[in-house]
């Protein structure tokens, strides 16, 4: 399984190239290399600094030497970082159009499980799947004012088809209010008719000028709500149920400790009264808005006469949301909990939830060893969990490790003929490097593995959220003055402060600082409070945040 060219890749989405390659850090924390220990009679493998042409005291890279795989260090250069865990972990590839992406089999497995979660939800809250065309209109996208004046530069525009020019432009979808509206007001005509609550997964296409994988790319995949209701009460607790679904998938599936919150009318999405948004933080503290959902009030239903007749027979606009999240989750997911090793993947949307690893040296042990393997194999897939045997005879043990540690995959059982001989396994966790995150001795006896097992994938699942939302609070400043908040960002930390002042003022501190409001957040800190640039009372404080 080579890894990706990642000059190609790097080149595509506008970084500096580098060469692919595989570090050895294990954690987010700064830890000592220590050669990796490879149990049940294998020889030990070292892994070496490679000092690449520098000091070693910098840009130390540490290289696997049967294999050229290389990750720079978070460190040195996040950007680079990223660029390298998606190669080498084969989450994507470039296309040959400049900023789209081919998402690789192992990365569209975490978008499936993403997909999964969500399906359900979206159901058990009264929603139906539909699709609707790629291609709209350019009259339809007009129809809206404020909403082509948001999506005009990034539209993607058809003029010729079947070698003839078009009468008129057929956009590719950016996103879907129109088209939905056009289709909504030919089967909406009563009350009866509502509310209408429909999803579509579809991909989208934005013309992005800066790309970055899976965050920001020409082309993504996505999930686009759409609903219709009678009253304005209706639409906006279908947008905060939504949000609230978004958000719940956040903290128990991907263990990312997501902000909700209310954006401010600067940041509010083009044609929408109301965006409801969740903010992320990544591993460098830049926030990355994860999903939003939007209460449309009557924007659209009055450019498109989107009509039903009341219980009195009055004709009366619908009000309406639109809600979504994209692929841009799984780059989230590796910002969040990837280290220099690679991935770390939550066990919940992990495609590979455990790694076996049968060892053997002389040929008569390999028959008992793969015996054993098949049956623990047997025994954790029968219990719901997702099993991997790598019984490859290319690869050493020690790169079979570094390799599944480098793809995220939370827990690794290694199982050699002294294993086979004591009826038990061994097993290491991803989330804590070294001797510490390895158990001997677990028996394979059914009951005890399997409750082991799923034991040790919750606690993973727990410990990945704990410290996610030990590193975002601990790089949230409370700030009273712009001085302050100038202060927080010039840092790299996160703002949070009141505000009342206009939106000329938070243009201002875009301009100058870099930083927008992510959110005004849910919850709020109780008490009166003076607007951190004008002084005057404020209501609610907002987190300031550079983002992606």
């Amino acid at each position: 399984m080579g890894a990706l060219r990642l000059p190609s890749l790097t080149s595509l989405f506008a970084t500096s190239a580098r060469s692919p390659s595989l570090s050895r850090r294990r954690h987010h924390l700064c830890l000592p290399l220590r050669p990796l220990s490879v149990q049940s009679g294998t020889p030990e493998k070292e892994i070496s600094p490679e000092l690449d042409g520098l000091k070693a005291n910098q840009n130390t890279r540490i290289v696997d030497k049967e294999k050229d795989r290389v990750i720079t260090p978070r460190s040195q250069d996040f950007n680079a970082w990223y660029l390298d865990i998606i190669s080498n972990a084969e989450l994507a590839d470039y296309g040959p159009v400049r900023g789209t992406m081919v998402i690789r089999p192992y990365g569209y497995a975490i978008w499936e499980a993403i997909q999964e979660y969500l399906n359900v939800k979206f159901k058990e809250t009264g929603h139906s799947n539909m699709y609707f065309p790629q291609f709209i209109p350019y009259s339809f996208i007009e129809k809206e004012a404020s909403h082509v004046e948001g999506f005009s530069p990034e539209l993607a525009l058809v003029t010729i088809g079947g070698g003839k020019e078009l009468e008129e432009k057929l956009v590719v979808r950016p996103t879907s209010e129109t088209i939905v509206n056009h289709m909504f007001t030919q089967w909406i005509h009563s009350y009866r008719d509502l509310p209408l609550m429909i999803n579509q997964w579809a991909n989208v296409t934005r013309w992005e000028m800066r790309t970055k994988p899976f965050i920001r790319t020409l082309e993504f995949l996505w999930q686009e709500g759409h609903t219709a209701h009678t009253t304005l009460e209706e639409a906006e607790k279908e947008a905060l149920q939504m949000i609230d679904v978004y958000t719940k998938f956040a903290y128990e599936q991907a263990a990312i400790p997501v902000i909700a919150g209310r954006k401010s009318r600067v940041e509010t999405f083009a044609g929408a009264n109301r965006t409801y948004t969740i903010e992320a933080m990544m591993g460098d503290r830049k926030a990355l808005q994860a999903g939003t959902s939007h209460n449309l009030g009557q924007n659209f239903s009055q450019a498109f006469g989107t009509q039903f007749t009341d219980e009195n027979g009055q004709r009366q606009h619908v009000w309406q949301t639109s809600w979504a999240i994209s692929t841009r989750f799984v780059g989230g997911i590796i910002m969040t909990h990837g280290d220099d090793t690679g991935l770390m993947l939550p066990p919940k949307l992990a495609p590979v939830q455990v790694v076996i690893v049968p060892i053997w040296k002389k040929a008569d042990e390999r028959t008992g060893v793969f015996n054993a393997t098949s049956s623990v194999k047997d025994t954790l897939q029968a219990a719901g969990i997702k099993v991997k045997v790598d019984d490859s005879d290319q690869r050493t043990p020690g790169w079979k490790y570094n390799f599944w540690e480098m793809k995220g995959v939370p827990l690794r059982i290694e199982i050699g003929p002294r294993d086979v001989s004591s009826g038990t396994v061994v097993i290491s966790r991803r989330d804590i490097p070294g001797k510490q995150g390895k158990v001997f001795g677990i028996s394979m006896d059914c009951s005890i593995l399997v409750a082991y097992v799923k034991g040790l994938l919750d606690e993973i699942q727990s410990c990945l959220l704990e410290r996610a939302t030990s590193f975002r609070d601990c790089n949230i400043v409370d700030v009273s003055s712009y001085d302050e908040l100038k202060e927080a960002i010039s840092q790299g930390k996160w703002a949070r402060g009141p505000w009342s002042a206009r939106d000329e003022d938070e243009l201002k501190i875009k301009e100058e600082t870099g930083a927008t409001i992510r959110c005004f957040p849910f919850e709020q800190p109780q008490g009166t409070k003076s607007c951190l640039m004008t002084g005057s009372p404020a209501e609610e404080v907002a987190i300031f945040a550079k983002s992606y």
